[in-house]
């Protein structure tokens, strides 16, 4: 992120880590919102799922379970960073029969693809054999990974752990470039 800094800005900043200036305790302006990460994406993001629910509360899914319903707009939140050249690549490491939630994770998913979004699922039973981490990612330019954690019921915990390291980042590089290879793609996936 110092790349896109100013000199003035940075300036301000490296005076500001100065013995005698630093702050103890100072906290930066906050955890950055998907937005902003999107916003400053220049080439890529990848996005790891491997959960077999997640919210049973949100609205859209509950409405499914009654009558159907499968609209979801994702266009708007990545179709403009597609369209300026960001690939966004999607793996869902699905647990076979499929859970409700998962159901309705794919039949939602036109969306996704209409917006670009390279959508994979991978059958937990065809990656065994496979590292992968114990929560889902983002990663952001192959520099920042980015892990959100869920309780036990699927519900989001709002903890997230952003890891810069190129020590960390190369082998979830490695690691999700294996698991997908094996994923199928969305359009020749059949739910079991």
């Amino acid at each position: 992120m110092l790349k896109s800094l100013k000199p003035a800005i940075l300036q301000s900043v490296l005076l500001g880590a100065l013995p005698g200036e630093f702050e103890p305790g100072r906290q930066g302006p906050g955890e950055p919102s998907f937005e902003e990460l999107l916003a400053a994406t220049a080439r890529s993001v990848v996005h790891l799922e491997a959960r077999d629910t997640y919210d049973p509360t949100d609205p859209a899914y509950l409405k499914w379970l009654k009558d159907g319903e499968a609209t979801y707009d994702w266009i708007t939140l990545i179709g403009s960073a597609v369209e300026r050249g960001v690939r966004f690549r999607r793996l869902r490491i699905v647990s076979e029969p499929l859970s409700d939630y998962i159901r309705w994770e794919h039949a939602i998913s036109h969306g996704n693809v209409k917006a670009g979004d390279e959508l994979r699922w991978l059958p937990r039973h065809l990656a065994f054999d496979l590292p992968h981490p114990v929560a889902d990612f983002f990663m952001w330019d192959q520099r920042l990974v980015a892990y959100n954690f869920t309780a036990g019921n699927g519900v989001d915990t709002g903890r997230m752990e952003y890891v810069a390291d190129p020590r960390k980042i190369v082998p979830v590089g490695g690691m999700f470039e294996m698991l997908w290879e094996r994923g199928i793609p969305h359009a020749d996936y059949e739910p079991a």
